[in-house]
């Protein structure tokens, strides 16, 4: 069965870094890593610790990666880097091991880093089986959506039309298409050489965003994911680079093996649902389509069941 559990809110107040700890164990133990509990311990409780001294509520706990290589993520509302050092925290009464600075965090992983987003940062670290003596581990600090991009919009470009997107649809898509490019950064980052298909994947997201970042008319996209949409639909007028068709193609065949990837419970996340799988290959069809001088099809609630049976769903 998959092994994805949606990630779980701490309590506030001191006992959030004893109950993350618990969880910790808890998921490390339901995989059958008894040998990464001692790390778990010690590096969520420098994280939680670090999130309850200076982030913003939620601070929620989550665990992906892959069964080989699991890691655990702390999420907090702070768009902030994650302070390198605090001050010591209470426990229930026992003063616990966090605030001593991302050093311990970097002595109990294998890799660790953090994600910065527009609505809060992930800070992350795979456990190791044994603790170093000295912090000598590097994070990786990563924008993972960036407010400005370095390329200029483009002047020129190919125009394409989403007729009647459906901003529901869309949401959903955005928010699994960034979950499954972080996933696959991640395993790039950390285990290319185990899963090279991850590297391969991560490239053709990030070429596919970058062009569309680029794009005029995104606006109207902006909207719908910050629930400014005035409609359950909207039309989006863009002038996208004439690479980006190519680009979306690839996303279709890649976003296939990842799913293919999720199936086999080698992510510890889950697939694409099929409504997720329907609406995405008609919203990147289009891109495809148009790019190939086709006039634009709408998205209907049709194309739901049309998806499915054609692909024996």
């Amino acid at each position: 069965m998959p092994l994805s559990k949606p990630a779980i809110h701490l309590d506030p107040g001191p006992g959030c870094v004893k109950q993350a700890r618990q969880w910790a164990v808890a998921s490390c133990r339901g995989l059958g890593r008894e040998d990464l509990v001692e790390a778990a311990e010690l590096g969520i409780s420098e994280l939680v610790g670090n999130a309850v001294l200076h982030a913003r509520a939620p601070i929620r706990v989550r665990m992906r990666g892959t069964r080989e290589h699991p890691r655990i993520e702390v999420l907090d509302g702070s768009d902030q880097p994650p302070a390198p050092r605090g001050r010591a925290a209470s426990d229930g009464g026992q003063l616990t091991t966090v605030g001593r600075g991302l050093g311990l965090v970097a002595m109990a992983a294998t890799a660790w880093g953090a994600e910065i987003e527009r609505q809060g940062k992930v800070v992350w670290f795979e456990p190791a089986t044994t603790i170093a003596d000295e912090p000598a581990l590097e994070g990786d600090i990563f924008e993972a959506d960036p407010r400005t991009n370095g390329d200029a919009p483009i002047e020129d470009g190919l125009p394409v039309l989403l007729r009647d997107l459906p901003v529901e649809l869309y949401s959903a898509y955005h928010l699994h298409h960034q979950e499954l490019r972080r996933e696959v950064r991640l395993l790039a980052l950390a285990h290319g050489d185990t899963y090279p298909i991850a590297s391969s994947i991560s490239r053709v997201f990030r070429s596919f965003d970058d062009q569309l970042r680029r794009s005029r008319g995104t606006s109207a996209l902006d909207a719908a994911l910050e629930g400014e949409a005035t409609s359950k639909s909207i039309d989006a007028h863009l002038v996208v680079p004439p690479t980006l068709p190519h680009t979306a193609s690839r996303m279709i065949d890649m976003l296939e093996l990842a799913d293919a990837f999720c199936r086999s419970e080698r992510l510890l996340s889950l697939a694409t649902s099929p409504e997720q799988r329907a609406f995405r290959r008609w919203y990147l069809g289009e891109f495809v389509r148009q790019g190939d001088g086709e006039a634009p099809i709408p998205w209907t609630e049709e194309l739901l069941t049309l998806n499915g049976e054609e692909h024996g769903e």
